[in-house]
């Protein structure tokens, strides 16, 4: 006996978005954000697990936004606890471009700290958005010691979340910035300096951190 499948608009979606074009993957979650039905959201938050093209996630997450919050959160929030990164990170993505301060408390410490740079990056930007009143430095504590990790892309990452934290974070990100090892001083060292001037760009900061840090380890010569 065959199985008959069920013809629903969630699996015409999922047929939708497995096809191998990436421009026909990307206008089939342009349609699902378009005109939203709650069938849409367990696919589109399954797809964004494994689409391989950024364009298309990123058109996944809107789609998602466009739904019904209450049952988008529900669907994403198990999705943090995937053992795959790029669930983790997109589920991460997604809660920030939702918004509800009710889903800070589901960034955990183990994501502050995730192994996977990306799923990091995601969990301080969301988390910074999302903090509940009160527990400002609480999360400056946890994102002070990532100082100094990663690259470029990465450290500004992070030096942005602080940034959002504000006042909370000074005093900690402050401390950081006489540690011994160089590279989490001369990552605070900027942090502090785009604190203080959101406008200044990371390059510049990190450089002359970096000049600040390494002229202090320098040896004094005396005067004659």
């Amino acid at each position: 006996m065959v199985e008959m499948r069920t013809d629903t608009p969630g699996t015409r979606l999922r047929d939708a978005l497995s096809v191998t074009t990436a421009s026909a993957r990307l206008q089939a979650a342009l349609t699902a954000g378009t005109r939203p039905d709650e069938s849409y959201i367990e696919v589109l938050v399954e797809r964004c697990g494994v689409e391989p093209d950024f364009f298309v996630r990123d058109m996944l997450t809107w789609a998602l936004t466009r739904h019904d919050p209450a049952l988008t959160v529900a669907a994403v929030l198990p999705q943090l606890r995937s053992a795959s990164a790029q669930a983790r990170s997109q589920a991460l993505h997604t809660l920030s471009k939702i918004g509800d301060p009710a889903t800070g408390a589901a960034i955990t410490v183990d994501l502050l700290h995730d192994e996977n740079v990306e799923v990091a990056r995601a969990a301080w930007r969301t988390a910074a958005g999302l903090v509940p009143a009160g527990h400002e430095a609480e999360l400056a504590e946890e994102l002070v010691s990532e100082l100094g990790r990663g690259d470029r892309e990465t450290q500004r990452s992070l030096s942005r979340a602080l940034a959002v934290l504000g006042a909370a974070a000074e005093t900690v990100v402050e401390d950081a910035a006489s540690s011994q090892d160089q590279a989490v001083s001369a990552h605070a060292v900027a942090t502090l300096a785009i604190m203080a001037d959101p406008d200044e760009g990371f390059d510049a900061a990190i450089a002359e951190a970096k000049r600040v840090v390494a002229l202090r380890g320098a040896p004094t010569v005396k005067e004659q």
